[in-house]
C-alpha cells in the first residue's frame, strides 16, 4: 500500500460508521489533520489519515505493516495512539520525542481546537477542551520549527496563527 488514495481508502474503511464528537463523520477529521501534513511529503499525510486507526478500530500496528504501510507511517501512528492508563500530558511528552509523531499531533490538535468545532460543544467541554489543547500545544509547539507549525495551522486552523505570533514575541530575547 503505496499510494495516498489507497491509505485513504483504507482510513474511510477503517472508520466507516464512526462519527466524532460533534456528530460529523470520523474521516472528515483524519483527512483535515492529513490535509495539514501535505507540506511534509506523503508519508506524513499517510499518519495523518492513520492517526487514529491502532486507537479507534480494530487495526494494529503490525497489520498497518502486513499491509505494506512504511515503518516512518506506523511509528508516527503508534506514537500518538492512546495507551490505557497513560495520562494524556505524559502520552503528549511521548510524542514530542519524535519529530513526524509531533507534526501530526500538531495537525490533530488544530483541527480539534478549530472554533467551529468547539462552538458545538457544550460550554463545559468546551472550556475543558480549550485548555488541555492550549497545554499541549505548549508542550507540542516547543518541539517543533515556527515554519512547519505555521504550515500546518494556515491550512487546519488559522485562527492559531495569532496564538503561534503571541508566543514568538514572547520567545523573543529583550
Amino acid at each position: 500500500m503505496n499510494s495516498l488514495s489507497e491509505v485513504d481508502a483504507l482510513a474511510a474503511e477503517a472508520h466507516a460508521g464512526q462519527v466524532d464528537k460533534i456528530g460529523v463523520p470520523y474521516i472528515e477529521h483524519v483527512r483535515a489533520v492529513a490535509a495539514g501534513l501535505a507540506p511534509f511529503g506523503d508519508e506524513l499525510v499517510m499518519a495523518g489519515l492513520l492517526h487514529d486507526i491502532i486507537e479507534d478500530t480494530d487495526w494494529t500496528a503490525d497489520r498497518l505493516r502486513e499491509e505494506g504501510l512504511s515503518n516512518r507511517v506506523v511509528s508516527a501512528v503508534e506514537a500518538v495512539t492512546n495507551q490505557k492508563g497513560v495520562p494524556y500530558e505524559e502520552k503528549i511528552r511521548r510524542i514530542v520525542a519524535s519529530s513526524d509523531a509531533t507534526l501530526v499531533k500538531i495537525s490533530d490538535n488544530a483541527h480539534n481546537s478549530h472554533p467551529d468545532r468547539a462552538a458545538q460543544l457544550p460550554e463545559e467541554k468546551r472550556a475543558r477542551l480549550a485548555a488541555k489543547y492550549r497545554a499541549a500545544r505548549d508542550v507540542l509547539w516547543a518541539a517543533a520549527d515556527d515554519r512547519g507549525i505555521e504550515a500546518i495551522i494556515t491550512i487546519v486552523n488559522p485562527s492559531l496563527l495569532d496564538e503561534l505570533q503571541e508566543r514568538r514575541h514572547t520567545e523573543e530575547p529583550s
